[in-house]
């Protein structure tokens, strides 16, 4: 069999069953596809006002759980009822849900008592140890999809249209945001911060540096020194580059190997007809 993605662990089985554990948007469609194309047995767990339903009528009924987010103690019995041998969470839980709106059964509510600080980190890390403690592999979250990760150079095909020094600014704020665990990207401007990214998000981020003079203005998303893939892979999609174009920004930076482009050929596709520049950094 080929390599199927070179994120997969040493000893690797691809007859055993991948839980998907999914989130919001396209993320988890792509690697759920990538999975059924691959002949890989699929299983997914998704949530409530989360998950989107296209994914959920591709596995049929018996292959998949629908929870309440905070139901850890039914997510970690699905995976045994699947006798899944590994899991893989990709998409996005709406942050405020991590905080109101969480229906926590007795497993979760012990784990959550048990954490000094609370955040997406601590509580998917936790998360993270529970499922592997009954015998799943955690899976890097770009498991499969290998093709649609930033790399390096230009991307859009033609010259990246912020100067070189200015460019290093920009990485050199993006990775010390992602350092003190303020964020992971940032807006810059000939050498000048415009906005850094903090728990609002990437797009957020972006309309307040729209508010600013753009021209000239990059986009930086980066990860942290020490990113946990299994549960924390930062993204750009359709979506971000829309704002991107609303906020009147027109480059951006993305750490190659690292960052993952939703639906990379259409990304690529629409940010040249609009003329935003993507550029692979390492």
């Amino acid at each position: 069999m080929p390599t199927l993605s070179a994120f997969l662990p040493a000893g690797y089985d691809p007859r055993r069953p991948v839980a998907l554990i999914a989130g919001q948007g396209d993320y988890p469609l792509l690697v759920a596809r990538a999975l059924l194309k691959a002949g890989i047995p699929l299983r997914l767990i998704g949530f409530e006002e989360e998950t989107r339903a296209e994914l959920v009528e591709l596995v049929p009924a018996a292959e998949r759980r629908i929870l309440l987010v905070g139901q850890l103690g039914h997510m970690l019995k699905a995976l045994r009822d699947f006798d899944a041998g590994y899991a893989l969470m990709a998409g996005q839980i709406t942050p405020r849900r991590l905080f109101k709106g969480l229906h926590p059964d007795l497993k979760a509510t012990r784990i959550l008592l048990g954490l000094k600080r609370r955040n997406a980190e601590t509580i998917f890390g936790a998360i993270a140890q529970e499922i592997e403690a009954i015998g799943v592999t955690l899976l890097d979250a770009r498991s499969y999809l290998d093709e649609h990760l930033a790399t390096p150079g230009c991307m859009t095909g033609r010259s990246f249209p912020i100067e070189k020094d200015y460019l290093d600014h920009g990485i050199g704020i993006a990775r010390e945001c992602a350092r003190l665990d303020i964020g992971q990207g940032c807006v810059v401007r000939k050498g000048t911060v415009l906005a850094v990214e903090a728990f609002e998000g990437t797009d957020e981020m972006l309309r307040r540096a729209g508010a600013f003079k753009t021209d000239g203005a990059l986009f930086v998303k980066t990860v942290k020194a020490r990113q946990d893939f299994r549960f924390d892979v930062p993204c750009f999609g359709l979506r971000t580059l829309e704002t991107m174009r609303t906020a009147g920004l027109a480059a951006a930076a993305l750490e190659s190997g690292r960052v993952l482009i939703i639906d990379k050929p259409a990304v690529l596709a629409q940010a040249r007809s609009w003329g935003i520049s993507l550029l692979g950094f390492d």
